[in-house]
Protein backbone atom coordinates (compact mmCIF):
# COMPACT_ATOMS: atom_id res chain seq x y z
CA UNK A 1 0.00 0.00 0.00
CA UNK A 2 1.62 3.45 -1.02
CA UNK A 3 2.17 5.71 1.52
CA UNK A 4 1.88 9.26 1.20
CA UNK A 5 5.62 11.35 1.07
CA UNK A 6 5.10 14.57 3.51
CA UNK A 7 5.92 17.79 1.47
CA UNK A 8 9.72 17.70 1.92
CA UNK A 9 10.43 14.36 1.61
CA UNK A 10 12.16 12.55 -1.44
CA UNK A 11 13.34 9.68 0.39
CA UNK A 12 16.84 8.07 -0.95
CA UNK A 13 16.46 9.99 -4.50
CA UNK A 14 17.38 13.71 -4.75
CA UNK A 15 14.58 13.86 -6.64
CA UNK A 16 10.41 12.81 -5.97
CA UNK A 17 7.37 13.14 -7.84
CA UNK A 18 3.90 14.68 -5.98
CA UNK A 19 1.36 14.43 -8.87
CA UNK A 20 2.79 16.54 -12.16
CA UNK A 21 5.24 18.61 -9.71
CA UNK A 22 9.03 17.68 -9.63
CA UNK A 23 10.30 18.00 -5.93
CA UNK A 24 13.96 18.22 -6.08
CA UNK A 25 17.13 18.80 -3.14
CA UNK A 26 19.46 21.35 -4.17
CA UNK A 27 22.79 21.41 -3.07
CA UNK A 28 23.86 25.12 -4.34
CA UNK A 29 27.39 26.14 -5.43
CA UNK A 30 27.02 29.90 -5.75
CA UNK A 31 29.94 32.06 -7.19
CA UNK A 32 31.09 29.39 -9.54
CA UNK A 33 32.88 29.52 -13.04
CA UNK A 34 29.64 28.71 -14.84
CA UNK A 35 26.28 27.75 -14.20
CA UNK A 36 25.91 24.22 -14.45
CA UNK A 37 23.75 21.58 -13.25
CA UNK A 38 26.26 18.42 -11.44
CA UNK A 39 26.19 15.28 -10.25
CA UNK A 40 24.07 14.29 -7.20
CA UNK A 41 25.94 14.14 -4.44
CA UNK A 42 23.90 11.91 -2.04
CA UNK A 43 19.74 12.99 -1.63
CA UNK A 44 21.11 16.18 -3.53
CA UNK A 45 21.52 17.62 -7.20
CA UNK A 46 24.48 20.08 -7.30
CA UNK A 47 23.94 23.23 -9.20
CA UNK A 48 26.35 25.72 -9.82
CA UNK A 49 25.40 28.87 -10.52
CA UNK A 50 27.88 32.24 -11.12
CA UNK A 51 26.04 34.28 -9.07
CA UNK A 52 27.13 35.58 -5.78
CA UNK A 53 25.58 34.03 -2.64
CA UNK A 54 24.15 37.91 -1.23
CA UNK A 55 20.61 38.37 0.30
CA UNK A 56 19.17 35.19 -1.55
CA UNK A 57 19.89 36.57 -5.29
CA UNK A 58 22.14 33.53 -5.85
CA UNK A 59 18.80 31.15 -5.41
CA UNK A 60 17.06 34.03 -7.51
CA UNK A 61 19.66 33.36 -10.57
CA UNK A 62 19.18 29.87 -10.19
CA UNK A 63 15.59 29.75 -10.34
CA UNK A 64 15.96 31.36 -13.27
CA UNK A 65 18.78 29.36 -15.16
CA UNK A 66 16.58 26.29 -14.60
CA UNK A 67 13.41 27.61 -15.67
CA UNK A 68 14.56 26.71 -19.06
CA UNK A 69 16.40 22.93 -18.54
CA UNK A 70 12.83 22.21 -17.13
CA UNK A 71 11.06 24.02 -20.18
CA UNK A 72 9.10 26.01 -17.57
CA UNK A 73 8.60 29.50 -16.92
CA UNK A 74 10.37 30.56 -13.80
CA UNK A 75 6.90 31.43 -11.81
CA UNK A 76 6.73 27.87 -11.86
CA UNK A 77 9.17 27.35 -9.32
CA UNK A 78 9.16 27.44 -6.03
CA UNK A 79 11.66 27.76 -3.22
CA UNK A 80 10.49 25.37 -0.60
CA UNK A 81 13.06 26.66 1.94
CA UNK A 82 16.85 27.01 1.30
CA UNK A 83 16.56 31.17 -0.38
CA UNK A 84 19.43 31.94 1.98
CA UNK A 85 21.10 28.54 2.17
CA UNK A 86 23.33 26.52 0.19
CA UNK A 87 20.86 23.48 0.73
CA UNK A 88 17.36 24.00 -0.33
CA UNK A 89 14.26 22.41 -2.14
CA UNK A 90 12.37 23.39 -5.37
CA UNK A 91 8.90 22.57 -6.55
CA UNK A 92 9.11 22.67 -10.24
CA UNK A 93 5.20 22.71 -11.74
CA UNK A 94 4.62 20.13 -14.21
CA UNK A 95 8.29 20.41 -16.05
CA UNK A 96 8.10 19.80 -20.22
CA UNK A 97 11.66 18.19 -20.06
CA UNK A 98 14.33 16.66 -17.38
CA UNK A 99 18.00 17.24 -17.95
CA UNK A 100 19.92 13.97 -18.68
CA UNK A 101 21.13 13.83 -14.61
CA UNK A 102 17.32 12.77 -13.77
CA UNK A 103 17.47 9.79 -16.22
CA UNK A 104 20.59 8.40 -14.73
CA UNK A 105 19.39 7.43 -11.45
Amino acid sequence: MPTSRPRYATGDSFFAWDGDTLIVNILGKPSASKDAIGRPKGTQLKVSVTAAPKDGKATDYMVRFLAPQFGVAVSDIEVVFGQENINKQLRIKAPKKLPPVFSQN
